[in-house]
């Protein structure tokens, strides 16, 4: 039949749509295919972006000179009749892929297709512009390629894990040309199916995806055995090989460096059943165990495997009693190289390969619970490795643990008792009739105090001493805290079953009932420890009748008149009472006689004598006899106080301050009691001259930097003295303001042997000081300052010698001050300061004169030229 012609409105605006310079392309070469496979040619135009889709025509030859019309894209009626009944059928068909693309589908292709196939495009072009046509070549062969299982019927087989399985393929070729194979084995488990391991055209081993490692360590192999069969070997079978395994033969050629898959046949070969390992566990139902004993769990292994299997073992823990390993604690793991994990103090044995124990070593309470034992079974697998073949979870075991309480009695008693205050108590708290206190019992002890008085009708609370926990730690109460920490309370442990408690001083506020308690500690798992029961004691009252301490001092005078320059003497005898071994120490005091008002209320500490009999000079100053007082003991309870040469000034009111002191243990004493004996007088009769003394000076107001005189003159009332049998301590004393409110300053001093020593001043004027006469001391300030100014003023303590050749002290007498004014000399005050401004003046009005000169003489000079025209013009208006 004819082609017909086509309409002119399409041919248009498909003109309008065509790229110039397109080109037609088919698949270069040849192609080939077996008898019954489906041919694709594709088929597209090059060179075009158009929005309509471009029509395509398809035409064959068997010798490639004379072509039939197959398939059109656009017109039905293009066919030859003797494709149109395959076009019906749906054997022949085009399938677009694109606007410019289109494949022809040839089903079930025949010998009858190999041939030339045209592709063309139609023109409407003026000019011709590119390929509208291209031709490929098919070639059909006859099916020469045989698959099929090593037997037929498919063998179904049943397998066990990790047991080896082998699976063949037969294929071969009779093609005429030379081909290539390749072979793929696949697993298909309903509608899933996996590529376990495939042989490409080119001679390539490719793993499906999950036989990656398998393939690499040798347990899925693809070999030939023979010319025409492939082996499938698995050398440890999983439960994830079951199904069903087909085997998958390509047949491939090369043409031009291009390969072509010309068919594909697939087999089924074989059925793989993995059957479960069995695996069954056995352990106690219930255990009941002692605390402190051993726990021994047994887990027995039933499977029906007897090839190299090895078992991995795991305990676990927990509270409830269901069979999920939600809040479990791992005990103990024993893995498949008999490497065993445990926790401490629990171990995990095997007997045999089928039975293996769990040992909980010294069990608690904490042991109590459920216990489960996990076994999963592993088989080696090729190139030293292991998968797991079973896995299976006992029943819980149920154990619960037993305590038997210890029985035991405590017994208190009072090894020391008080007799007085500050005696030691001790008491000692014992464990008697001990029964089932097993080896991981220990046993402490606290300590209470409950006075002996009621407050109203409630007994009163006890107090907390002591406690010992269970890993020996010892915590102090609030009452005891303080005491411990200076070792007052001491609390110990003598022996595992006696426990005491020592109060080294003790004191009427410790005076009550006391009673301890023995806890008995259990302990745990984690190596704490736990109390289990408590036992108290009976109490023990501590009490003694106290009485108040007494102490008696006695002075007395062997010798109750002397003179100055005598040896004074003066014996204390103590008594106590209600004092227990008591040591005495003593101090003499002296006090003015009453009437003296010189320094009235004033207590001087002279020496004194500690418990120890260590001699120590208190508040006596005089340098001159230094060893002049002495403190003894003469007896136990008597002392004796001597003053050798006496003076004047020694007169006054002698007492013994006793204090009786009481051991509180080791070289500790404890004040008891003081007393203060009766005093002893020292009182001169004599009559003495009396001393006074003044200050004089010609110059109480000076100018600053003239010279300042004083003099102190001392004057003499009643009895004459030899001028050699009189000497006198002088000082000089200033108060730097116009009142006394400031403490004076001590500026110069001359002893009676004439050593002078002057004070330290932040000023320039100096000091000199002199005795100018018997009786009279002159002080020069020389160089005054301002700072010199206020009131002076001398002390003097006169020195008489006495008829037995010692010198006595006077009183220190004092006298009235004197106020010596500093003035300012107004002239020599301003002398520089004007001169300095004289001269700095005179300096600056020369050279403002100077500057000034400069100026006008080369600075501001002006010059002005005039010309003669100028110079008439100025003529001219004078004139008129």
């Amino acid at each position: 039949m004819g082609r017909p012609a086509p309409r002119p409105l399409l041919l248009a605006l498909l003109s309008l749509a065509v790229c110039r310079g397109r080109v037609v392309r088919v698949p270069s070469g040849s192609l080939v295919r077996v008898v019954g496979t489906e041919l694709v040619i594709p088929c597209n135009v090059s060179d075009y972006d158009g929005p309509i889709e471009q029509n395509f025509d398809w035409s064959f030859s068997s010798s490639g000179s004379s072509f039939l019309e197959l398939a059109s894209t656009w017109e039905p009626g293009f066919p030859a009749q003797l494709y149109r009944e395959r076009l019906q059928r749906g054997d022949i068909l085009l399938r677009r892929t694109a606007n410019d693309a289109v494949e022809l589908h040839i089903k079930n292709v025949q010998p009858s297709d190999q041939g030339h196939y045209k592709c063309s495009t139609p023109s409407t072009d003026a000019t011709v512009q590119g390929n509208y046509e291209d031709t490929v070549q098919v070639k059909v062969l006859a099916d020469a390629l045989v698959v099929g299982p090593s037997s037929r019927p498919p063998p179904g087989l049943s397998l066990r894990e990790g047991e080896p399985f082998e699976l063949r393929c037969i294929t071969s070729t009779m093609s005429p040309l030379h081909t290539h194979l390749a072979l793929r084995w696949e697993l298909h488990r309903g509608p899933v199916h996996r590529s376990i391991l495939a042989l490409s055209h080119e001679g390539r081993f490719h793993p499906g995806p999950g036989y990656e490692q398998r393939y690499h360590s040798g347990d899925v192999r693809l070999d030939t055995a023979g010319s025409d069969a492939y082996r499938l070997s698995v050398a440890r079978a999983l439960s994830a090989d079951q199904g069903s395994y087909r085997c998958v033969v390509s047949e491939w050629i090369t043409e031009q460096g291009n390969w072509q898959e010309i068919q594909e046949k697939a087999v089924e070969v074989a059925t793989v059943v993995i059957q479960p390992t069995a695996l069954q566990l056995a352990v106690p139902r219930t255990v009941s165990v002692t605390e402190g004993k051993d726990l021994d769990l047994s887990c027995n292994i039933t499977t029906d495997r007897v090839d190299d299997v090895r078992p991995e073992v795991t305990w676990y823990f927990k509270k409830t009693p269901d069979a999920s390993l939600l809040a479990s604690h791992m005990l103990a793991r024993l893995d498949r190289d008999s490497l065993v994990h445990s926790s401490p103090h629990v171990a995990l044995s095997h007997v045999d390969t089928r039975s293996y124990h769990l040992l909980v070593r010294d069990a608690s309470k904490e042991n109590s619970g459920y216990y489960l034992c996990l076994v999963a079974l592993w088989a080696p697998g090729h190139n030293r490795s292991w998968h797991k073949v079973a896995e299976a979870m006992s029943a819980p075991s149920s154990v619960s643990v037993t305590w038997l309480e210890p029985e035991y009695q405590v017994y208190l008693n009072a090894s020391k008792v008080p007799g007085f205050s500050d005696d030691p108590t001790e008491l000692q708290c014992r464990v008697i009739d001990m029964k089932r206190v097993e080896a991981g019992v220990r046993l402490t002890v606290s300590w209470y105090y409950r006075m002996n008085r009621r407050i109203g009708d409630e007994v009163v609370a006890s107090e907390l001493l002591a406690v010992m926990d269970g890993d020996w730690t010892l915590r102090y109460g609030e009452r005891s805290k303080q005491r411990a920490q200076s070792g007052e309370f001491i609390f110990s442990k003598e022996h595992t079953d006696t426990f005491s408690f020592r109060i080294q001083r003790t004191t009427e506020e410790d005076r009550g009932n006391y009673y301890c308690v023995v806890s008995a500690w259990t302990r745990q798992r984690n190596n704490s420890w736990v109390k289990s029961k408590d036992v108290f004691s009976k109490p023990v009252n501590i009490f003694w009748a106290s009485e108040d301490s007494v102490l008696v001092v006695r002075a007395r005078q062997p010798k109750p008149f002397f003179a100055a320059g005598n040896t004074f003497e003066m014996t204390c005898k103590v008594s106590s009472k209600n004092i227990k071994s008591p040591r005495y120490s003593v101090l003499i005091t002296a006090e003015k006689p009453v009437g003296d008002l010189t320094s009235p209320n004033e207590t001087k500490y002279i020496i004194s004598l500690d418990q120890d009999s260590v001699v120590k000079l208190e508040n006596w100053t005089d340098a001159s006899r230094v060893d002049g007082v002495v403190l003894e003991k003469v007896q136990e309870d008597e002392f004796r106080y001597r003053m050798y040469q006496t003076q004047v000034s020694d007169a006054g009111l002698y007492r013994c301050m006793v204090t009786a002191w009481s051991p509180i243990g080791g070289s500790l004493w404890r004040e008891a009691a003081t007393s203060l004996s009766n005093p002893i007088e020292i009182d001169f009769q004599t009559s003495g001259p009396i001393f006074n003394a003044s200050v004089h000076s010609d110059t109480p107001s000076v100018t600053r930097g003239d010279l300042i005189k004083l003099f102190c003159i001392v004057t003499l009332e009643g009895a004459v003295l030899d001028p050699d049998d009189m000497a006198f301590d002088v000082s000089w004393f200033a108060v730097h303001s116009f009142g006394l409110d400031k403490d004076p300053v001590l500026l110069s001093s001359l002893d009676r042997k004439g050593v002078v020593t002057t004070g330290q001043r932040d000023w320039k004027s100096t000091l000199s000081l002199e005795r100018v006469s018997v009786l009279e001391f002159l002080l020069q300030v020389h160089g005054s300052e301002d700072q010199d100014f206020g009131n002076y003023y001398c002390s003097v303590t006169p020195w008489v010698r006495s008829p037995t050749g010692s010198w006595q002290r006077e009183a220190e007498i004092h006298s009235r001050p004197i106020f010596i004014t500093v003035k300012m000399d107004v002239l020599n005050a301003f002398k520089y300061p004007l001169l300095i401004g004289v001269g700095l003046s005179t300096v600056i009005g020369l050279l403002s004169c100077l500057i000034g000169y400069c100026s006008s003489h080369w600075c501001c000079k002006k010059e002005v030229r005039e010309t003669r025209r100028e110079r008439r013009r100025l003529m001219s208006m004078e004139m008129d």
